[in-house]
Formats: structure tokens, sequence, C-alpha cells
């Protein structure tokens, strides 16, 4: 076979991608969430990757000509109970589904050696439904990824030797997984404060993010920056801005902005409302603001 041969397989199979709900996001994902990889969804707490996980549960289930993957999913959760109330609240907005949540499968996870367990184990559900009447498994979330390495691994050089092994043994098998069965695999992950003030510092081949007016990183450090296939950065800056309703008497409201990176490069937008699954849609500028 000729590297062109190669080359051609490649453009006359496009990689599916899973809608997020949004125009602005997938425009900035080209599509979606892609398939046959793993993509990693950054943030603070309160910056909506629960909200984003939930709503791709949901977006999964709409046909491919609205671009969604007809498939049901599998969320795999580590820190709280399943928001299954959240879920029926966002499915309002997907009026064309019927009973949504009979397509997601859920799991609890309890450590990381654990998640590998269920990963393990996981081939044969997959292989099962492809073959049966149900709706094939086609995006599996983890939620999230750092909090199962947080509280089990010291920070001595044993421990940190066995955690990165442990990072490739899943991320191996979540990539093998997602080739073998077409899956879209989104992993939540945290940040950590960086308290280098260097301006030159790199981390997972990414420079310095900020958020809240402070300095991160994802969290798990550069091992596990290598896993992933696709990293996308949330934000969130917050600004008060005063408005004079009368004489001597102003109000203040606060207005959050968000920037999303992909793939170590920004993307920025201006003037967005992001409200469920609705989304006003403008030309790209500078900033994403979502109110």
């Amino acid at each position: 076979m000729k590297p062109e041969d190669l080359l051609q397989q490649l453009t006359s199979n496009p990689t599916q991608k899973c809608t997020l709900g949004c125009p602005i996001l997938d425009r900035v994902l080209a599509g979606g969430i892609p398939c046959n990889s793993i993509t990693e969804l950054v943030a603070e707490s309160g910056c909506g990757k629960t909200q984003i996980s939930l709503q791709l549960l949901l977006s999964a289930q709409l046909p491919a000509s609205l671009g969604g993957l007809n498939a049901s999913s599998l969320y795999l959760f580590s820190e709280s109970p399943f928001p299954l109330r959240r879920l029926h609240q966002l499915s309002s907005s997907f009026p064309t589904l019927h009973n949504p949540s009979d397509k997601i499968l859920t799991h609890p996870l309890h450590s990381a050696h654990h998640l590998f367990d269920v990963l393990s184990q996981l081939d044969s559900l997959l292989l099962s439904r492809q073959l049966t009447s149900s709706p094939p498994i086609k995006l599996i979330v983890i939620d999230s990824i750092a909090a199962l390495f947080r509280y089990e691994f010291e920070n001595n050089a044993r421990d940190l030797k066995q955690r990165s092994g442990l990072f490739f043994k899943i991320s191996s098998k979540l990539k093998e997984q997602a080739r073998r069965f077409g899956l879209a695999v989104v992993v939540i992950n945290q940040v950590v404060d960086v308290m280098d003030d260097s301006d030159g510092l790199r981390i997972g081949n990414s420079a310095c993010l900020y958020t809240s007016e402070r300095k991160v990183s994802a969290a798990l450090g550069l091992s596990w920056a290598n896993c992933v296939n696709t990293r996308l950065f949330l934000s969130r800056n917050e600004e008060r801005v005063a408005q004079e309703v009368g004489d001597d008497c102003f109000t203040t409201q606060t207005r959050s902005y968000y920037c999303y990176i992909r793939n170590k490069v920004a993307k920025r937008f201006k003037n967005r409302t992001y409200k469920g699954t609705s989304c006003r849609n403008k030309d790209p500028i500078e900033y994403a603001g979502w109110t």
C-alpha cells in the first residue's frame, strides 16, 4: 500500500462528530466532539463542565442529520450522584427525544484502578449493544478524571511513576475502544493554580491559562496531557459593570466571559448568549461571553 492510498482512506471516511447543541461551540470544534479519539474538557468549578456533559448525553441521541450520533451514552461519574434532575430539565430543550434517560447508562467510579477495571469489562457491553436492537453506545463521558487520582497517590517518585503508568493504561484502553467502536470519549478535568510567575512557563504544550484572574493549568500534569487528543479549556473572567438608574443611584451586575482552546489554539468570540441549548450566532471577533 502506498502513502497516497492511506491518505485517500482518511479523506474518504471523515470522522463523525457529535454536536454540543450550540453552534458557537460546534464551530470552535469544527463540527462538534469527534469520534475515535479522546476530548478533554478542562475548567475550574462553576464553568459548566457538567452542564456541557449532560447536554452531550442528549445531543448524542439526535439523528446524524441534526448533528447527533443516533446512539446511547455511558456516563461514568466519580464526585457526586448523577444529576438526574438537571438532565430532565435539559431534556425539555430536546422535544424530539422520547424518554431520553432510557438511552443513558450511568456507573459510579471509586478510584482510578476501578475506572480501569470498568473499562476492561466494557468491551462485552459495547459489542452486545451493536449486535442487538438496542441503540449502540457511541459516547462515553468520564466526570471527572482528576477526582480519581486526587487522594490515591502521594507526591513521591514511586507513586508518581505508578500514577503515570496508570494514565497510559487508561488512555490506551479508551483510545483502543474509541477506534474499535467509533466512540466519542469526553474526559472532564479540573485546574490547579500555577505559582510560578515565569511568563515563559509552558504546561502540556500549552501556555499558561487564566481563569477568574488566576494563572492555572490542567490538573494531572504533563503525563496526562500527552494522553488526550484534544484539550478544550473553559475560562471565566468576571467584571463588575455599574449602571446609573437615578440620582446618585447605581446598580451593578457581573458579566462572565469564557474562552475556548482547542488543540492548544485559542478561539475567541464576541457577544454570545448561551442558555441551555440556544445560542445566538455572530461573526467571530474577540471574546466568548455567556450570560
